[in-house]
């Protein structure tokens, strides 16, 4: 007669799920709006189980909308074919060249490639860009920014449709967005997310980085912050780079009813799922 060895990590496992039950009621039917970039989207393993962590959010019944960036593939891009490119506070610098580029890089390659993932994982995925059924009308931001857009307006009724479907579609979107004047413009992935989150009144905004959260001047992690914090933190000049549009984008998707948004760290494993679902919570939570 055989014996099976005591399971330990299958006692933990049940007693971590049993915890989270509380949490899985708090946010089932609930609209999630993740915005998935940095570095991790090049990570194979990470982006399977980015992947596996949202197809898990919809089995649980809450509805995950993917907003994805790729500023590192555009660069890649844009220096295979030499073009050289700037920033300015975090935000590319995108002439007509650069615009299509990136469109064709987030559309295209990067868009499908996280539906193709979400879609082996056993989700339902629908790629979509911001010029999709006029999801995102944008105009230009700033004439030194070039093709650099900031949005106008939302119609998220296709979202609408996609996510009331049975058993429902995680959809995924680029952020690149149609112009009143025909044009296309490259709009920020973290203030697309934060558009469209207002636009659905939200329960979570959740944007993944490359760092752990919000740092002071000391480099440590700031895990509770206030509108009046955030903005403090950009007059003051401790927010830097890539990290000013994410508080901007969390002080405006505030004022337009998001509930709270999360800055969380996109390379570490199941940072949704610790954020969503347990006590501790992960990254930096504003509201």
């Amino acid at each position: 007669m055989l014996k099976r060895q005591e399971n330990q990590t299958g006692w933990k496992s049940a007693k971590e799920l049993s915890e989270a039950l509380p949490f899985i009621q708090r946010y089932s039917g609930q609209t999630i709006v993740i915005k998935f970039g940095g570095h991790a989207m090049g990570d194979k393993e990470l982006t399977m189980q980015f992947v596996r962590d949202v197809v898990l959010l919809k089995q649980f019944g809450l509805c995950p909308v993917i907003v994805h960036g790729g500023g590192p593939q555009i660069g890649s891009m844009l220096k295979k074919l030499n073009i050289k490119t700037e920033f300015v506070d975090g935000l590319r610098v995108s002439d007509i060249e650069t615009v299509g580029i990136a469109e064709m890089v987030l559309s295209g390659a990067i868009n499908k490639s996280i539906v193709q993932a979400i879609n082996d994982a056993g989700g339902r995925a629908v790629g979509l860009s911001g010029r999709d059924a006029n999801l995102i009308t944008a105009t230009q931001k700033d004439s030194s920014l070039g093709f650099t857009g900031t949005p106008v307006t939302t119609d998220i009724s296709v979202l609408n449709v996609l996510t009331s479907a049975e058993p429902g579609f995680i959809p995924v979107i680029s952020p690149i967005s149609s112009g009143n004047d025909g044009n296309s413009y490259n709009v920020n992935a973290d203030t697309a997310a934060g558009v469209l989150a207002g636009a659905l009144k939200a329960s979570r905004l959740m944007l993944l980085t490359d760092v752990e959260g919000v740092m002071d001047n000391e480099k440590q992690l700031l895990t509770d912050l206030t509108i009046n914090d955030a903005e403090t933190l950009i007059e003051k000049g401790v927010a830097k780079g890539g990290m000013i549009p994410k508080l901007e984008t969390a002080i405006n998707s505030i004022a337009r009813g998001v509930k709270a948004v999360v800055i969380l760290d996109g390379r570490k494993p199941h940072g949704l799922l610790v954020e969503l679902f347990t006590d501790q919570g992960a990254g930096t939570l504003i509201k």
